[in-house]
């Protein structure tokens, strides 16, 4: 059954106003984010609730917007450039990556590995900064975001945030192993000081992680480094000290701020 087209209205009818538009062109934009590069019209309004008519009068503004994109060929769409130009100056204006910049490339010397920055938005986990090491190898590091349990940072940033990031995280895992993990470690997740992971994707790094939290006690990123194993529990450690120290200072920085 098709969802009611009012974005959570109880009488189901249309949202009316400035917040019913953009919060559904916002549930558009997360729609494109999912799935193939472009998607037809139809299976947009199909998957969102909403009516053809209202999808493509949306698509069309922010079409205009370049916040999507229209294939000329198929005429499905895409999204745009413009969420690129506007997430690089949130970046660049965000207090975390100026508190955290000075340790990034001391860490990548002291520990020879690539240095990630990582915060959680919608129960995913995405890389915001990183310095390379020379460990780079065969990983990939391209379209670094990725469902937060499948990183040692994402898993402890979740396991510190609400209800809802948290739902968000367990269903999105692809093995129902790692939703079972964990909903059985997530207390423990929430007071580790550090976790270790070798993800499930041969293409990704294993990685060590700590969290990075601000002058209020709230855990704001996770700062990570990449390894080639986490077995040796002594380096794990040792990788584990270094990223703590870093991200204490930092905390201390964004306390002061």
């Amino acid at each position: 059954m098709k969802q009611a087209e009012a974005s959570g209205t109880p009488d189901g009818t249309a949202a009316r106003g400035g917040l019913g538009t953009v919060r559904n062109a916002v549930q558009l934009l997360e729609l494109l984010s999912e799935g193939p590069a472009y998607q037809q019209l139809t299976d947009l309004a199909e998957r969102s609730g909403l009516s053809i008519p209202t999808v493509h009068r949306l698509l069309r503004s922010l079409v205009l917007a370049d916040l999507v994109v229209q294939d000329p060929r198929s005429s499905r769409y895409g999204l745009g450039p413009e969420l690129t130009r506007l997430s690089n100056h949130y970046l660049s204006r965000l207090p975390l990556l100026g508190a955290l910049a000075p340790y990034l490339s001391q860490l990548r010397d002291q520990l020879g590995a690539t240095i990630h920055v990582q915060t959680l938005v919608r129960g995913e986990v995405v890389y915001v900064d990183r310095v390379d090491g020379h460990d780079r190898g065969p990983y990939r590091d391209t379209h670094r975001v990725h469902p937060a349990l499948e990183s040692a940072g994402g898993r402890l940033l979740v396991a510190r945030a609400d209800d809802e990031q948290w739902r968000r995280a367990v269903a999105a895992a692809v093995e129902p192993e790692v939703a079972e993990e964990a909903e059985a470690s997530r207390a423990a997740w929430a007071v580790a000081d550090h976790l270790a992971l070798t993800p499930a994707d041969p293409t990704l790094p294993a990685e060590v992680a700590v969290p990075v939290v601000d002058g209020a006690g709230v855990t704001v990123a996770a700062l990570s480094a990449n390894e080639d194993s986490v077995d040796d529990a002594a380096r794990v450690k040792v990788v584990a000290a270094h990223l703590g120290r870093a991200a204490r200072a930092a905390g201390r920085t964004l306390g002061h701020a």
